[in-house]
């Protein structure tokens, strides 16, 4: 059943909140604590951990509003997200919400462009975990950790959505409590009060005694903004999971309400914490990361190491998350008809296998391209993708503004969650992101980056076009024949 002919899902008849059940052939196997994490987790990528030491020598202390800015974004994004999830949950999420709200092409475009962002990152997250890995037991090639952190993900994503979950909680949980940990110590430090600190204590006086709190401008959060939107990438995974769960309404409605906690703590807190223990041009920053920076200045021992292990979490949950979300949007497609029938079969325990391995062998195949053509195939797939989570927000916020009339004229009581200040608030981020896109390609740095997405993005946008005609052709040739 499409989601394209009516609001309600499989199993789901008599249409009342919490009673909706995954798509034909997924099961409920993701319980409450499963979604709460992943939607905690969801947020906290490796590129929070590895990433924020550019920015930060980038835009200075400034760089908060760099992530105050891209972190509203996501905020607003996910409530539009929300609203559309809570009144329908779906596998297919955004990309069946488009189906219906934009025409079929917006669907399927969509979906095959998140699908292949998501692959791409597979063999992103493994060859950054085997690089970590390799360094601990340098016996094993890097390719081989790849391989086998690859294979032992698939194995529990191939054997049922409870495992994908139960591993996600359990990866999602450690980045919380290292990062909760991490503000509370360094909050400590900052004020002097942590016993056996390093670190002089010297309150907020770092965010202004280096050339102020903007030493090189408002172009730099500009460029900051660039350097942190796709380390929030992964935040809308939630309300492709709770599809799968035990109450898919209650369970996007309390993710889409708690986003701006989680974002404000571990984003923004952490990044606090690290821009007030150091001087925002302290070289340790870049060169050893900001957080290993942060703690050394603590004087905790091994905080490398101890990075390294939280970075290593980051990556499989993010592997993990990949996987699922490539498959199940795989799955999606191929109910809707976008994708090979087989993508929409399921084993017995609800597990769609072939969107699965379809998913995990084009992740083998980049991964393959990164060892043996980093600097031409794979640095195409890298870039040809790199755009694609701010392609996917804009789709939200324009599918949410032809969805929440549909709602509203078919069923106004299923809209428990709304987006705020509408349309003028959906508007207003779409034209954020849309300004975004604009400077990236004035950006020399990321300047490819957006045109290979735009370029695959066309392509894939010219197919679906193509496809949605062909239907309407045969449909109508269909009514010619019944007529005549």
């Amino acid at each position: 059943m499409s989601t394209t002919t009516t609001l309600q899902t499989a199993g789901d008849p008599t249409g009342e909140p919490g009673s909706a059940q995954p798509s034909d052939g997924l099961k409920a196997g993701l319980k409450n604590r499963h979604l709460s994490m992943i939607a905690i987790g969801g947020v906290i990528g490796a590129g929070l951990f590895v990433g924020s030491g550019g920015g930060i020598a980038k835009a200075g202390p400034a760089i908060l509003i760099s992530y105050l800015l891209v972190g509203a974004m996501v905020v607003f994004v996910m409530r539009m997200l929300g609203e559309m999830a809570a009144a329908s949950p779906n596998s297919g999420s955004f990309s069946a919400y488009a189906d219906r709200a934009l025409g079929r092409w917006a669907g399927f475009s969509i979906g095959w462009l998140y699908w292949f962002f998501w692959v791409v990152v597979l063999a992103v997250e493994a060859t950054a975990g085997a690089k970590i890995l390799e360094g601990w037991v340098p016996a094993v090639p890097q390719w081989g950790w790849a391989l086998i952190v690859m294979v032992v993900l698939t194995a529990t994503n191939l054997g049922s959505v409870a495992s994908y979950g139960e591993f996600e909680f359990w990866f999602a949980g450690i980045k919380v409590v290292a990062i909760g940990a991490f503000v509370i110590v360094g909050m400590l430090a900052v004020f002097g009060v942590l016993p056996g600190s390093d670190n002089p204590g010297a309150g907020f006086a770092h965010l202004t005694d280096a050339g102020g709190f903007m030493p090189n401008g408002w172009g730099s959060v500009l460029t900051g903004v660039l350097m942190v939107v796709f380390s929030f990438m992964g935040s809308e995974i939630v309300t492709l999971a709770a599809g799968e769960s035990e109450d898919p309404r209650r369970a996007v409605t309390k993710a889409t309400n708690s986003v701006i906690w989680r974002i404000g703590v571990f984003y923004l807190g952490s990044i606090f914490i690290v821009l007030t223990l150091l001087p925002w041009n302290d070289e340790s920053i870049v060169k050893k990361g900001s957080y290993v920076a942060a703690l050394d200045s603590i004087g905790i021992a091994h905080a490398g190491q101890i990075m390294n292990v939280i970075v290593l979490t980051a990556v499989l949950s993010c592997l993990n998350s990949g996987m699922y979300t490539a498959s199940r949007m795989a799955f999606s497609l191929g109910e809707r008809g976008d994708a090979p029938k087989a993508f929409a079969k399921t084993s017995k325990k609800g597990v769609p296998t072939t969107a699965i391995l379809g998913s995990v062998v084009f992740g083998f195949i980049a991964v393959y391209f990164n060892y043996t053509s980093p600097d031409t195939v794979f640095n195409f797939l890298l870039n040809s993708s790199g755009a694609i989570a701010l392609f996917v927000w804009l789709v939200i916020c324009l599918t949410q503004l032809r969805m929440r009339g549909i709602l509203m004229r078919e069923a106004p009581e299923k809209v428990t969650v709304k987006m705020w200040l509408f349309p003028y608030l959906t508007w207003a981020t779409a034209a954020m992101i849309t300004f975004v896109l604009g400077y990236m390609v004035y950006d020399k740095d990321n300047r490819e980056t957006v045109l290979y997405s735009l370029l695959v993005a066309a392509v894939v946008i010219v197919i679906g076009v193509l496809r949605n005609a062909r239907r309407k052709n045969e449909v109508l040739a269909d009514a010619a024949a019944d007529a005549a």
